[in-house]
């Protein structure tokens, strides 16, 4: 039992035309996280909610039949399904949970990120040891374990296109330039502590904060709101890097996902610049 007052936490994760046997091993690995975390004494009460973004309305049912299929889930820990409501967005989606907490803490979670055992234990230890932390990052591997690097500066329009966009022998020219972007120095074996922007995939917040803020920026659809949050979240906090905490992301690859992708990502990429200030190269 580790020596800290237990806490609640509420954990959202948004879906559309999801994976379903990839959405069960998630949940199943944020239970068993979860439960470790009971069975440490750091957790008192943990919800889940799952934000059915479409598309259309025949998912409910499907999203209530992976919930059901978890089985002997701790009594201590509550899902529940949000429909109805249409694809509002990634950040919306998660908004329409936030806005439902009272919870001490907070995960925004993806669909296809699966926890470590420890993951949850491990964030509440570290909020409770560094109570100027707003938000933390994990340390995450791909599916064939290799290392994908959440934290990043600020962005350029360079950086970006190179990482988005450019084939792998120009990223290979730009490999320092890339590996600056990601902090692959500093993001190593040791947590690290303001680190300007962290990946939405997986965003462990202090729900106060995270209230304050009032979630994702309603400016945008699907990508930069993490970018955007992350910076909001920077100026009421510390955002930090915990590689204690473990998870493997199945997600990514912008360009991979066709040309409607590709233009949303331009245009969250032109809301993020106008708002946060515009940087070249």
């Amino acid at each position: 039992m580790d020596n800290l007052p237990p806490q609640d936490l509420v954990v959202s994760v948004v879906t559309y035309a999801p994976d379903l046997p990839l959405l069960a091993k998630t949940l199943g690995s944020l239970v068993r996280a979860i439960s470790v975390a009971g069975k440490r004494g750091l957790l008192k009460n943990a919800s889940v909610y799952l934000v059915d973004n479409g598309p259309g309305e025949d998912w409910r049912s499907a999203l209530q039949a992976v919930v059901d299929q978890l089985g002997g889930a701790e009594n201590y820990l509550g899902f529940a399904v949000i429909s109805g409501h249409g694809n509002v967005g990634f950040g919306a989606g998660h908004n329409l949970a936030i806005s439902r907490s009272s919870s001490v803490y907070y995960l925004i979670l993806n669909p296809d990120v699966i926890l470590g055992s420890e993951a949850i234990a491990e964030c509440f230890k570290f909020m409770a040891a560094h109570p100027s932390v707003t938000c933390l990052s994990p340390i995450s591997r791909s599916m064939d374990g290799e290392r994908q690097f959440l934290v990043k500066r600020y962005p350029t329009l360079l950086d970006l296109g190179l990482r988005g966009f450019a084939p792998r022998f120009v990223k290979r020219l730009f490999q320092k330039r890339l590996a600056r972007y990601e902090m692959e120095a500093e993001c190593g074996d040791h947590s690290v502590l303001s680190v300007p922007i962290v990946s939405g995939c997986f965003m462990f917040f202090r729900n106060v904060p995270l209230q304050e803020l009032k979630g994702f920026s309603p400016e945008y659809f699907l990508y930069f709101e993490d970018f955007d949050l992350s910076l909001r979240a920077g100026k009421v906090g510390q955002l930090a890097y915990v590689p204690a905490v473990k998870i493997t992301h199945f997600g990514g690859h912008t360009s991979r996902k066709g040309w409607r992708h590709v233009l949303m990502f331009v245009r969250s990429g032109y809301t993020f610049f106008q708002t946060h200030g515009w940087k070249l190269w």
